[in-house]
């Protein structure tokens, strides 16, 4: 039996340390981001190499979105029965032939089915890591692994748009799903020689009838539901900015790939400082005072956004200011939601993770399709940006008067464990 470290009456080591799960969570949690960032500069090219129109490449970010989404609804409900390793193990190999396939594509057809592949498989890092944390940790402690992984993280999409951008001048589009192959590959024999179980395999958690009490369970639970909204509306932005900003800032301000993929580090960089500052403040404050100071950060992005793009024409620092403060924001929403959400649900952490993060990828396609719709970047970046920040707000508003369930605080936080 795997021995829960925060279990009550229990004093013992976790299965992994903080670091380690920090570590391999934050290496599946940006598999989608990354493999997202890495994609977009070469939008605008695979509309000429496939000979098609913007609107058809916009799919194949539309389609990552709704292959991760709707996979998340059925890797965590079966991690939480066959177990974390061997789920994971099977998603990230269906990433892995599915960047074969999109590297080898004759045409858009076959590589918008490809990206969707790509998502369903990278949606088990999602679910799984967070599933992990809940099944070893809480509170306090789990809120700080939730923090470093975002540290981490903040790494990986911040770096990816440039890599992308120079893999593409040197070596063409093709050569990103080369790298995306090699990660892909890597992070499956991370999952193989360093994730250790953390639950015991029951195959009735996966019935029908469990799954459909499991997730009325949670949709009928306001606690459960708010903080996932808050999530949802300030992360759904950041997944809709991947549909808009390419056209933005290289077909209207006029940014090449290699430019673009250096200007997307006023986003990412920003948000690894925002990681870097809760994680300072948390020492003293907590993790959960720190959210409304990222919503102010949020609810300043947009406003900015909204004054820039209604009153000036699309610049660098006009779009990118307030998308870096709205991510410098998130950074402080993240790590106590998150752990709010799953806390009160221990035996069905995966469904929980799963659900979460549908609602999140979620509101990034559907932002996304919408954005579609408007044909405009520009004006959907103006109406659906700040839409989706003032959802997260009132839904943080609602949360925060609700009372806490008893389990999102009666476990106390676990003690230091291996390495």
């Amino acid at each position: 039996m795997n021995v829960r470290a925060d279990a009550p009456g229990q004093d013992v080591s976790p299965l992994m340390s903080e670091r380690r799960v920090s570590i391999i969570g934050a290496m599946l949690v940006a598999l989608g981001p990354v493999s997202m960032a890495l994609f977009t500069p070469a939008l605008p090219q695979i509309v000429q190499a496939f000979g098609t129109t913007e609107a058809a490449v916009k799919m194949t970010i539309s389609l990552y979105f709704a292959g991760f989404a709707f996979a998340q609804l059925f890797c965590g409900p079966l991690s939480d029965g066959l177990g974390r390793k061997p789920v994971t193990f099977a998603f990230i190999g269906i990433y892995v032939v599915a960047s074969l396939i999109a590297l080898m594509s004759p045409n858009i057809e076959i590589l918008i089915a490809a990206r969707f592949l790509q998502g369903f498989g990278a949606a088990v890092g999602v679910a799984v890591s967070r599933a992990v944390v809940r099944d070893l940790f809480t509170h306090e402690s789990s809120a700080r692994i939730m923090n470093l992984i975002g540290i981490i993280l903040a790494i990986g999409p911040a770096f990816a748009p440039t890599l992308g951008g120079l893999t593409m001048q040197l070596a063409g589009w093709h050569a990103i799903f080369v790298l995306m192959l090699v990660a892909g590959t890597i992070i499956a024999l991370v999952v193989h020689f360093c994730m250790r179980e953390t639950v015991e395999r029951d195959v009735s958690r996966i019935s029908p009838r469990a799954l459909v009490h499991s997730y009325g369970l949670l949709l009928g639970n306001a606690y459960f539901m708010l903080s996932s909204l808050v999530i949802a509306g300030a992360v759904g932005a950041l997944y809709t900015q991947a549909t808009v900003l390419p056209f933005i800032l290289m077909s209207r301000v006029g940014l090449t790939p290699a430019e673009f993929g250096f200007g997307m580090l006023a986003q990412s960089g920003m948000y690894f400082i925002g990681a870097v500052a809760a994680r300072i403040l948390m020492r003293s404050l907590g993790a959960y005072k720190l959210v409304p100071i990222g919503l102010v950060a949020i609810g300043t992005g947009s406003a900015l956004l909204i004054f820039s793009l209604s009153l000036f024409e699309p610049s660098f620092i006009g779009v990118m200011g307030p998308v870096g403060i709205y991510a410098f924001g998130i950074a402080f929403v993240m790590p106590a939601m998150m752990t709010a959400g799953l806390a009160p649900f221990p035996r069905i952490a995966g469904s929980a993770s799963s659900l979460t993060g549908f609602l999140q990828m979620g509101t990034g396609l559907a932002g996304g399709s919408i954005a579609a719709l408007i044909g405009d970047p520009v004006l959907a970046m103006l109406l659906i940006i700040p839409t989706l920040g003032t959802a997260a707000i009132v839904s943080w508003l609602i949360w925060n008067r609700l009372p806490e369930p008893t389990l999102a605080t009666a476990l106390r936080p676990s003690p230091p464990g291996p390495v």
